[in-house]
């Protein structure tokens, strides 16, 4: 199996003359963490998009993937996603081939239509508009990645005369693209279009491994070949020692189901957060057994979801977990 990173910096503005320096601070915490990450053998990190929160999630993915571009060596720098109806896709294009060449060929750009309506109001764009948006948004940004030389765009939203988008990505044809896809439909929409797949992290194990099947599946269809690194799956992460931390790691998790409760769809997440099976939830045997059953399913990418991004956290996780996992690895490599 191989493991990731999948969130981003949490930041709280302070008042008074530190103004700014809470956000700072929890910049350089998180940078700290991916450094940390790939030092212990992590393989990726998908940063998040989002806008208007008032809670300090990232906005500026790319941004900040640049910075970490310089911190680290080999680690894959992911956005778990460039929301695409918000932005000019030529400038996304441009923004994510310089960074595709900074980090020498480590982009996967991650892209998706947004879901959270007071982004979209924000924007002023209406939602109902995103679909279109999206998809005439990836062909601008395909055609400005392959096209041989100068090309122009006449759309419904975008315009573009004799244009050369610079610089050419390291990675060709272009950067991997990964989308966020839980039905059946999308999910062999992601893999007829040539995208790698993001599953998100409330699916229970048998759920993600039926998508992963039909992932799979679909591919095996077009005869597109297959590698279980084009599945990210993300895993809350929450180990715990004690009777005391497994009630707090419960509790955390009820708090994020309610967080995100407009993620849910029925199965996916029980009420009952003890017979939840999604989390990584548990002591690191029980956490590698549910692991080893995702990886009998052909679930082998697992991007582990820490609020906090505590180094302590993600050292326990490689120490007591990753290690089950390393002869299979090297075999693999």
């Amino acid at each position: 199996m191989r493991f990731g990173l999948f969130g981003g910096a949490r930041t709280k503005r302070m008042a008074g003359p530190a103004v700014g320096y809470g956000d700072s601070h929890g910049y350089r915490d998180f940078i700290d963490y991916v450094v940390e990450a790939e030092r212990l053998g992590l393989d990726s990190v998908f940063l998040v998009e989002h806008h208007f929160t008032g809670q300090g999630q990232v906005s500026a993915s790319m941004s900040l993937l640049g910075y970490l571009a310089a911190r680290t060596t080999r680690i894959r720098l992911g956005t778990a996603v460039v929301v695409l109806p918000w932005h000019n896709p030529v400038l996304v294009a441009e923004q994510a081939a310089t960074l595709d060449l900074l980090s020498g060929g480590r982009l996967d750009l991650g892209v998706g239509k947004g879901y959270r309506a007071a982004e979209f109001a924000g924007f002023c764009i209406p939602q109902d508009e995103a679909t279109e948006r999206f998809d005439e948004a990836v062909e601008v940004i395909r055609k400005a990645w392959t096209s041989d030389g100068r090309f122009s765009h006449h759309g419904k939203r975008w315009h573009y005369e004799n244009i050369v988008v610079e610089p050419t990505p390291i990675q060709l044809p272009h950067p991997p693209l990964w989308l966020a896809a839980g039905s059946p439909d999308s999910i062999r929409r992601a893999a007829r279009e040539g995208y790698n797949l993001l599953l998100d992290q409330l699916g229970s194990i048998g759920i993600t491994i039926e998508r992963v099947g039909i992932f799979r599946e679909e591919c095996a269809k077009i005869g597109r070949p297959y590698d279980p690194a084009m599945v990210g799956t993300t895993r809350a992460l929450q180990l715990v020692h004690s009777d005391e931390e497994r009630e707090a790691a419960y509790a955390t998790r009820a708090q994020v189901l309610n967080t995100i409760g407009d993620l849910r769809r029925g199965e996916l997440a029980p009420d009952d957060v003890r017979h939840d099976d999604a989390p990584l939830l548990g002591t690191p045997e029980e956490v590698v057994a549910k692991l080893e059953r995702l990886r009998d399913g052909g679930v082998e990418n697992i991007l582990l979801v820490d609020p906090r991004a505590s180094v302590a956290n993600l050292r326990a996780f490689a120490a007591e977990v990753m290690t089950s996992f390393q002869p299979e690895r090297a075999a693999a490599e």
